[in-house]
């Protein structure tokens, strides 16, 4: 493939941005490629190559790059009555009715810009909440860059992640594994009594993909019953991309007390949101004393987006025609790997998706720490780029979730299937 424009284009970036890039997961070695545009299924560099898009966007795309009619003259409407106003919208009053309408846990929710700054507002909710400062994370879960869960450690024994966050974040954060009950309940009984919040992704998406071990919610859920805790969920990769209109916590069956969501709720715009009963969301202001505010917050472009792409993949079937592929997807994926790789990983549910290379005797990933101790370094070195020279378009490292959309075929996933065999 020629890439001699991208380079160009990331020698360019170097010289303005930091590393080139405005999201560090895009630096790709040796430069990332440009992207001029996306085509369903596809996306079209700046050289015109062509690659089959299972990034999608890092998860929001359920639909894919071509907007059905409905989106599009929904966004192109509000574009066009004016960018935005800092004033209420009915659009925004909509969505939200939509949310609340599906997701049980959900009586209220607070539109914000991002995943981020979902879980962070949430963070913030929980301890005002409660009166308390600790909050329970899981090690190699992802809840953006704030301060509060850019930790490493274990239990109590934790600094910051990231240079710029002062020990005394760290210092309010426990940490435990994921799916590990035993480790759970040990941190209740020592910090019960101080505990705001467990924060967890109902499914680990950044790292790897892990997927609970049956019990694992429910005691969560359990322990903060028992101590006055809330349990939040990070929805903001499985929200409406993994259990269809419940989201994940529907096809788990836990009610969580507050769920953050992003990416699919905003059709492919910037967006998060904290959701959950109402006597909690009504605790920002102005209702309440937890402050909480944000000049883009309920943006109409992204709240027609985000209204009419749900509204299309409940009266379309999405949900069964994506899942179904991941399915298929992930059944010749296991075929290949047991025969040219024994030891690696098939992972996924719904259209989520990963072939996490775990060494010999390994086993399927059941925390962070199992997926650290996989291949990493091939997989970034030699199998990213020789599925990108066959013109698949995949995450940029093994810990981010793939994803399929509605706008994949067979076809697609039968091209999928080849790319993998002759890499792997």
């Amino acid at each position: 493939m020629n890439h001699e424009r991208s380079r160009d284009l990331y020698d360019r970036a170097l010289s303005v941005l930091s590393a080139g890039v405005n999201s560090s997961v895009r630096a790709t070695r040796p430069y990332p490629f440009f992207v001029e545009r996306g085509d369903g299924g596809h996306v079209v560099d700046a050289d015109g190559n062509r690659y089959l898009d299972c990034v999608m966007g890092y998860g929001p795309l359920l639909l894919g790059h071509d907007m059905p009619e409905s989106v599009r003259a929904a966004v192109q409407q509000r574009a066009s009555e004016g960018p935005m106003y800092g004033a209420p919208t009915e659009v925004e009053v909509e969505l939200a009715e939509f949310v609340v309408r599906h997701v049980p846990s959900v009586e209220m929710l607070r539109f914000v810009n991002s995943g981020t700054e979902a879980t962070v507002s949430a963070v913030r909710l929980a301890r005002a909440y409660t009166g308390r400062d600790k909050i329970v994370v899981m090690q190699g879960g992802y809840h953006g860059a704030q301060e509060s869960t850019l930790v490493e450690g274990d239990g109590a024994h934790t600094a910051p992640s990231s240079p710029g966050i002062p020990e005394s974040f760290a210092e309010q954060t426990l940490t435990m594994p994921f799916n590990d009950q035993e480790a759970a309940q040990e941190l209740f009984e020592e910090h019960g009594d101080d505990i705001a919040a467990v924060l967890t992704e109902p499914i680990l998406g950044n790292y790897g993909i892990v997927e609970p071990v049956d019990g694992f919610h429910e005691t969560l859920r359990d322990l903060c019953d028992e101590n006055g805790s809330l349990l939040v969920f990070d929805e903001v990769i499985t929200g409406f991309r993994v259990g269809g209109l419940q989201c994940a916590q529907g096809k788990f069956g836990i009610e969580p007390d507050l769920t953050t969501f992003a990416k699919v709720i905003g059709g492919g715009f910037p967006v998060g949101a904290v959701g959950g009963r109402s006597e909690l969301i009504e605790q920002f202001t102005p209702a309440g004393d937890v402050f909480q505010s944000g000049t883009f917050s309920g943006h109409p472009v992204t709240m027609a987006a985000g209204l009419e792409t749900l509204r299309h993949a409940a009266e379309n079937g999405v949900w069964d025609h994506v899942d179904a592929l991941g399915d298929r997807l992930r059944n010749g994926l296991e075929d290949i790997v047991a025969d040219q790789a024994p030891a690696y990983s098939v992972v996924g549910t719904d259209s989520m998706f990963k072939v996490i290379f775990t060494r010999e005797g390994q086993g399927v990933p059941r925390n962070g720490a199992d997926v650290k101790r996989a291949e990493t370094e091939r997989w970034e070195r030699l199998f990213w780029p020789a599925m990108e020279e066959q013109g698949v378009f995949l995450t940029a490292n093994q810990f981010e979730s793939q994803f399929l959309s509605a706008s994949h075929t067979d076809e697609d996933v039968e091209t999928l299937l080849e790319a993998y065999k002759e890499a792997l």
